[in-house]
């Protein structure tokens, strides 16, 4: 599978996945969470739609000019958001405040994606 098929379909499931959470956070979570553990839920939701629309942006890049540094975007994107958004759902529905040390090592592979992303696109030809 090339990189355009992989990280579309990563960026895909991370979107549909997404999608499911906010609506989890939404409609089951409003209750159950204090409004301020239902904030961090919701952020984990957004940076995990943002970064599945991006990976979408690498794989239609990858289409057209493919490179070693735009797949390194491609997967700093995809451990950034399971890092980060995944380590925010956990300390909003166990409770457990420590998964809040882990967030920052997602954010910085999402900050070093974005860094590659952008030396990938001012460097293609």
């Amino acid at each position: 599978m090339g990189a355009d098929r992989l990280f579309g379909t990563i960026g895909g499931v991370l979107a549909l996945i997404g999608v499911a959470g906010g609506a989890f956070g939404a409609h089951a979570l409003r209750a159950r969470l204090s409004q301020d553990m239902l904030a961090v839920f919701e952020t984990a939701v957004r940076y995990q739609m943002y970064h599945a629309l991006a990976l979408i942006a690498v794989a239609l890049i990858a289409a057209r000019s493919p490179s070693g540094i735009l797949s390194a975007s491609g997967w700093l994107f995809a451990a950034g958001t399971v890092i980060f958004s995944g380590s925010l759902y956990l300390l909003t529905l166990t409770g457990a405040r420590w998964w809040g040390a882990v967030t920052p090592i997602g954010g910085v592979c999402l900050m070093a994606g974005w860094g590659c992303f952008v030396w990938a696109v001012a460097t293609a030809r």
